[in-house]
């Protein structure tokens, strides 16, 4: 009987300690997950969601979604006001005839766009304005994301984590 109460205990302590540990992986899962920014302007949001879609395609080096996302992004952006250098930028994206050209014109675009959105109302969440000093034949180039992570638009998974976060606009 002793025998069998030693080995019930050592299994409900093993049982907890293994759910505790499981319920601390749950939770970092969770504190992970960050949320996009939400702006005043909802044009200016849509604009700016376009832009996410077409940074993630570019991190996946994915020509046609990249193309895409550019395509929408050049419709939204003729509902927002002050947006004329980002639509002539995104538009220069979209017309990129291959993956190496968007992420060249792709500098640019992201450049306008930090400069668009840190002059928004943000109602809610932040972003990250980073940077590759890698990029663009070392001489560099800029991105925004939701979270500060980095995962480079310029390079995909050759250089996937190269970057650093240099603000964070709320």
């Amino acid at each position: 009987m002793k025998k069998t109460m030693i080995m019930l205990c050592l299994a409900l302590v093993s049982w907890g300690a293994n759910a505790q540990h499981d319920h601390a992986a749950h939770g970092a899962q969770t504190s992970s997950q960050t949320m996009e920014p939400m702006f005043k302007d909802k044009a200016l949001g849509s604009s700016y969601t376009h832009y996410i879609h077409l940074k993630n395609a570019l991190v996946a080096s994915d020509f046609q979604q990249a193309k895409s996302a550019s395509e929408s992004l050049v419709k939204a952006l003729h509902n927002v006001k002050g947006s004329d250098k980002v639509h002539i930028e995104a538009a220069k994206v979209a017309q990129a005839g291959s993956l190496e050209n968007q992420r060249k014109a792709f500098t640019a675009l992201s450049n306008e766009m930090a400069t668009l959105v840190k002059g928004a109302d943000i109602s809610m969440g932040e972003l990250y304005l980073e940077y590759c000093p890698m990029a663009n034949g070392n001489t560099g180039g800029y991105w925004l994301s939701n979270e500060k992570e980095i995962r480079n638009p310029y390079f995909g998974d050759k250089m996937l984590k190269c970057g650093s976060v240099k603000e964070t606009i709320n």
